[in-house]
C-alpha cells in the first residue's frame, strides 16, 4: 500500500492535536496513510477524546489519513514506518511526586532535572525498551522518534542497551530558543541559524547567525537584565546577569537556570508550591481545561490554548523530522543521536544533542570539536549522570541509582541523595518493579 504508517504511543496526550495538525499541513509531501494512536487502559478516556478530535481535524482538512485508536500496542506497531513516543509512566500524579519530594529536602523538584529527572528516567526507560523489542519484531525498519523526557537519558539507554539503531531523541528546547532569538532580534525565525551542541536540556548555542552573519555578541548584549526573552512556559525567565552572560559568551538554554541560578530557582519553586502548587499541579489544571475543549464536537482544529503547555512545539519538531527523513531533505535540525565524534568532549558511543543533516538514512551529526572550557565540565558531569542513571534503570541496581542521584549537580550531598532516593523509590514503587524484585 502507498503512503506512510505512523504509530504514536501515548496517543492520548494533550499534544496529539499538534501532531495531527503537523501531518495535515505536510500531507502533500508526507502522505500519511494511517495514524495509530496508542495508549494504556488508564489513558483510554483521554485517548477517545483526543482521537475524536483528530478525526474531526482530518475530516475538516479533507486529507485521507485514517485515524485508528487502540490499547493494543503490538497490533498498532505491525508494519509501521515511524513510531513516536510521548509517554508519561505514572501519569501526572507521578510528576507531582517528582517535584514535591525533593523540595522537602531543599532540592529543586523539576520534571527532567535533578531527582525528578532521575526518577522519570527510571520509570520510563524499561517501558521504552519493551517498545523497542516489539519494534524489532513487528516493524524492524521503522524509525523510533522519542520525545518522552528525559529524552537524552532515554536515547542513551536505547543506544546502549537495545539493538535499535534507528532511534532519534527529540526536544522542543532548540526550536523554542530559535523562536526566542528571532523575537529578541525582531526578525523572522527563518533568518536565524544557531549552532547547537551539548545534551538534552543541557544544550548551548555556540554561535548565533542572522542571514549568515555571526551576531552572537550582539545577542548576548540583549540578554542581560530582568528578562532574557528566551524561555519556556514551565521555566521562570530570570534573565541573565550582564557580566555573567558576557563572560560565558555563548547562548545557554532555559534549563541552564537550574544550574547557574540554583538558589533563586529553588526559592521560586518553594514559593510557587505553597501559592499555586508545583508545575505538575498547574499542568493538571491546564490539561483538564484542554480536554474539556477537546470534547467540543464543533472543535476541529488545534486550540491555541495548547501553547500554555511547556512542551508546545514538540510535535512540530517531530513532524519536521519525519518529513525530512521521508523526503531526504538534507536540512539541518538539532536532535539527540549517537555522538560519533561530533563533540570531542563526549564519548563517541553516547547520546548528544547536536545539529545534524537529516537524510533518508537518518541524521548525520555535524562536528563541533571540543565544547568551550567554561561549559565542558558541566556537560560531562550531566552525561555521567545520564550514563549511570540509564544503567540503574535497566538493572534495578540500588547503588547505581544512589550514585546517579549523588553525582547530579543539583543534589548537594550523598546523605541528602540517599534520603531523597529512598523516599522516591517507595513513592514510585508501583512503577519501578526492577528495584523490588522478590528475594529467591
Amino acid at each position: 500500500m502507498s503512503g506512510i504508517k505512523i504509530v504514536t504511543i501515548g496517543g492520548g496526550s494533550s499534544y496529539t492535536p499538534e501532531l495531527v495538525e503537523g501531518f495535515i499541513k505536510r500531507y502533500d509531501e508526507l502522505p500519511v496513510r494511517e495514524l495509530w494512536l496508542v495508549d494504556v487502559p488508564a489513558g483510554e478516556k483521554k485517548l477517545q477524546i483526543v482521537g475524536a478530535l483528530a478525526k474531526r481535524m482530518v475530516e475538516k482538512a479533507g486529507v485521507p489519513i485514517q485515524i485508528n485508536l487502540t490499547l493494543d500496542r503490538r497490533k498498532a506497531l505491525e508494519g509501521a514506518d515511524f513510531v513516536t513516543t510521548q509517554i508519561r509512566v505514572g501519569l501526572l500524579d507521578a510528576r507531582v511526586k517528582d517535584e514535591k519530594i525533593p523540595l522537602k529536602y531543599g532540592v529543586i523538584g523539576q520534571e527532567t532535572n535533578g531527582p525528578g529527572g532521575l526518577f522519570k528516567g527510571l520509570r520510563t526507560i524499561p517501558v521504552i525498551m519493551d517498545i523497542c523489542r516489539d519494534m524489532d519484531e513487528l516493524c524492524p525498519d521503522a524509525w523510533l522518534i522519542n520525545f518522552t523526557n528525559p529524552a537524552g537519558m532515554v536515547t542513551e539507554a536505547v543506544l546502549r542497551y537495545t539493538n535499535r539503531k534507528k532511534v532519534i531523541g527529540l526536544c522542543n528546547v532548540p526550536i523554542g530558543m530559535k523562536m526566542g532569538v528571532a523575537s529578541v532580534l525582531g526578525v523572522d525565525q527563518s533568518r536565524v541559524h544557531i549552532d547547537f551542541a551539548g545534551l538534552n536540556h543541557m544544550v548551548f548555542g555556540l554561535g548565533v547567525f542572522l542571514d549568515g552573519e555571526n551576531v552572537t555578541a550582539k545577542l548576548i548584549e540583549k540578554l542581560s537584565g530582568d528578562q532574557s526573552g528566551i524561555t519556556m512556559k514551565n521555566i521562570l525567565d530570570l534573565g541573565w546577569d550582564k557580566d555573567f552572560i558576557k563572560a560565558l559568551g555563548i547562548l545557554p538554554c532555559p534549563y541552564h537556570r537550574y544550574y547557574y541560578q540554583t538558589r533563586t530557582m529553588l526559592e521560586h519553586e518553594l514559593e510557587e508550591s505553597q501559592k499555586s502548587g508545583t508545575r505538575a499541579e498547574v499542568v493538571k489544571k491546564v490539561e483538564e481545561e484542554l480536554f474539556e475543549l477537546y470534547k467540543d464536537p464543533d472543535l476541529s482544529i488545534k486550540p491555541p490554548q495548547l501553547e500554555k503547555r511547556g512542551g508546545a512545539y514538540y510535535s512540530e519538531a517531530a513532524c519536521n523530522l519525519i518529513h525530512s527523513i521521508y523526503n531526504d531533505k538534507r536540512d539541518i535540525q538539532p536532535v539527540n543521536v549517537r555522538n560519533n565524534g561530533a563533540i570531542a568532549s563526549i564519548p563517541d558511543d553516547s547520546a548528544v544533542e547536536v545539529n545534524c543533516v537529516i537524510t533518508k538514512e537518518g541524521p548525520i551529526p555535524l562536528a563541533v570539536g571540543d565544547l568551550p572550557v567554561p561549559v565542558r565540565g558541566l556537560v560531562q558531569q550531566i552525561k555521567s549522570f545520564e550514563r549511570v542513571a540509564a544503567e540503574a534503570a535497566v538493572t534495578g541496581d540500588y547503588h547505581q541509582a544512589l550514585l546517579a542521584m549523588t553525582i547530579n549537580p543539583l543534589v548537594p550531598s550523598d546523605a541528602i541523595a540517599k534520603q531523597i532516593l529512598d523516599e522516591m523509590l517507595e513513592a514510585h514503587k508501583d512503577y519501578l518493579p526492577q528495584f523490588f524484585k522478590p528475594v529467591s
